[in-house]
């Protein structure tokens, strides 16, 4: 079965701003496993959501991720793996009580990171996700 690729575009039309030529997608399923694009402020028309509010963002994210997943046959119940990025420590519980708002009852693993900026200098935090779909 060859991988699926949701929601292509390239990196031109979602960052106009920097000179950028990448042929990329919004989630991929290979198998059974589904591999989304992290998840920002930008929600899934290019439009930035929340600036200057971690708590907006995240929504934004965790809504924008629902939909990918659910588009590549998940859910947020097969979410397996997180990884979230913050550009302030003081971001961390506002993002993480929102995420864990999401994901109550699912129990994924998760690293959580510090970094000094994003892609776009307006998001504060961004989610990688990975979901395993059951057989």
């Amino acid at each position: 079965m060859a991988h699926t690729r949701i929601r292509k575009f390239n990196t031109k039309d979602a960052y106009p701003e920097q000179s950028l030529d990448n042929d990329l997608c919004m989630a991929v399923r290979a198998g059974n496993t589904v591999y989304l694009r992290g998840q920002t402020a930008m929600d899934l028309d290019g439009n930035i959501v929340g600036i200057g509010d971690p708590v907006a963002q995240t929504e934004n994210a965790m809504k924008c991720a629902q939909i990918l997943l659910e588009e590549a046959g998940a859910k947020l119940e097969d979410i397996c793996k997180v990884t979230i990025y913050i550009t302030d420590r003081a971001y961390r519980e506002p993002v993480y009580r929102t995420v864990g708002k999401w994901l109550k009852g699912v129990y994924p693993v998760s690293t959580g990171i510090i970094v000094p900026g994003l892609a776009k200098p307006e998001y504060l935090m961004e989610i990688d996700i990975i979901a395993e779909i059951p057989e």
